[in-house]
This record gives C-alpha cells, structure tokens and sequence, in this order.
C-alpha cells in the first residue's frame, strides 16, 4: 500500500492569502490556483479586475506543475526547445506559461500553486511567494 502527502484546504488558504496580499501589495489584479498532488483544484481566487482567460490559465497551469512535478514554465521551455507541441506530453490541459510552481515537500510533490493574469515573470514571483508562505 502506498502513502503519499498531499496539499489540502489549509494550505489553500495560506498560498492564497500571500498571493492575493502580494498583489495587492503591487497594486495588481490576477487569478490564484492551488491544486493537491494530483493537479486536481482545491481552491480557485479569482481577483476583482482579473482578466477572464486567467481563470482557466491558472487552472492549467497548476495541472500542469503537479502532474509533470516541474514549473510550467521550464516544461514549456523543454518542450519548444524539443520543437513539441505541450500535448505531446499527453494531456490538453498541460501548458508552458510561467506562473505554475510545485509544491515539494520531503521529497515529494504534495500539490502546486499558479498565479496568471500578468507577465510570466510576475505570475511565477508571486506563486513563489504563496508556496514559500505555505512552507512556513
């Protein structure tokens, strides 16, 4: 039988709060994901002034980071480096977009965390912020 950590609605809470904390901190306006080890959402915060396409981004991107167990944005790099296209990793939903971010504790990959709605670069400094809050 096989045991294995995951992120619950706690740590939701936690990445979500520094995330949106952050933000408004920057004057900014994005959407947060947290998803447990599978990829699978636990908690979704959509920001007043956010735009709509980042919902589902966010969404994907944390599917992305805990399925692969790798940042979103590095597996889309690897993968245009190898002239792919994200599906060819098996899964529609996958995407390349900086902003996702795994969870990794002990070892294991226990959930991830995504911001969308700015640059890549931002998205993914803010998620770092809400996983590091969540270590805490």
């Amino acid at each position: 039988m096989q045991t294995f950590k995951t992120l619950g609605e706690a740590e939701a809470k936690l990445a979500i709060d520094a995330a949106v904390a952050e933000l408004r901190r920057r004057g900014k306006a994005a959407t947060v994901a947290v998803g447990d080890s599978h990829g699978e959402l636990i908690a979704l915060y959509r920001m007043d002034g956010a735009n709509f396409p980042s919902i589902v981004i966010a969404q994907n991107k944390v599917y992305t980071a805990a399925r692969l167990r790798g940042f979103s944005g590095e597996i889309g790099r690897a993968t245009f480096t190898d002239n792919a296209l994200m599906s060819y990793h098996g899964d529609d939903r996958y995407v390349g977009w900086d902003g996702g971010v795994p969870v990794v504790i002990d070892g294991q990959c226990v959930g991830a965390v995504a911001v969308s709605g700015l640059a890549g670069e931002e998205d993914l400094a803010i998620a770092e912020i809400a996983v590091a809050a969540m270590k805490q």
